[in-house]
């Protein structure tokens, strides 16, 4: 099967831009905030909310630097307690549309298709990556860890990209996840690509490899 979009229009050069898209609507992390962010994502793994203790524990700073940092940083959710329940990408609560992160027993999710390519290798183990196509409600599934995305079924899933029209604000999820899909067919991407200006459809594979820029912008270590 044959995906212009994917084949023709989308090659390394146009791959490497949208990374570098990306990677310039992040905010820039110092050597502290990359332990606090990697140290985020892992604990977040285990499916419960996140304490600052914990994360100052893990990151070696203090808890009142933890809770300066996520006070700048958009894209932080936290309970009633304080705990992170949501960071860039991963979220202890399912979201909708549900993408499940599977790991050792425990389940979390991600933002949209793009994050649940780049957070297992934030977690630093395989993750099994359970999502639906939202035009068929087709089951989509994958194995991901920092090599890469394997197991993919149905073998010729799709996802939906769009470059970021600025930096990643406090409605990342409305403006940029929620168009940030898996598709089971070319024909489903592909229908609703047309109704997105600007969408294009990325093989799983080059979903991978664009996932790298965000890793290589919160970790740039774990993205080499």
């Amino acid at each position: 099967m044959t995906t212009p979009q994917v084949d023709e229009e989308l090659g390394a050069t146009s791959i490497e831009q949208l990374g570098d898209a990306i990677k310039a609507a992040m905010p820039t992390l110092d050597e502290t905030d990359q332990r606090v962010a990697t140290a985020i994502y892992r604990l977040m793994s285990l499916g419960e909310p996140v304490g600052l203790a914990a994360i100052a524990d893990v990151a070696g700073i203090t808890v009142d630097q933890v809770n300066s940092k996520l006070d700048s940083w958009p894209g932080v959710f936290r309970d009633k307690q304080g705990r992170v329940v949501g960071f860039w990408g991963h979220a202890i609560a399912k979201l909708d549309p549900e993408y499940r992160l599977v790991i050792d027993g425990s389940t979390t999710y991600a933002w949209c298709a793009l994050d649940t390519l780049f957070v297992p290798g934030m977690i630093g183990k395989p993750v099994r990556v359970e999502a639906t196509d939202p035009i068929s409600g087709q089951h989509v599934s994958l194995v991901v860890d920092r090599e890469g995305a394997r197991e993919v079924n149905p073998a010729g899933a799709l996802v939906s990209m769009v470059v970021p029209d600025g930096p990643f604000g406090y409605d990342v999820i409305e403006s940029f996840c929620h168009r940030v899909f898996f598709f089971a067919s070319e024909e489903t991407g592909t229908k609703w690509i047309a109704e997105q200006p600007g969408a294009k459809l990325l093989s799983v594979e080059q979903a991978f490899e664009l996932s790298r820029a965000l890793t290589d912008r919160i970790s740039p270590g774990i993205a080499q």
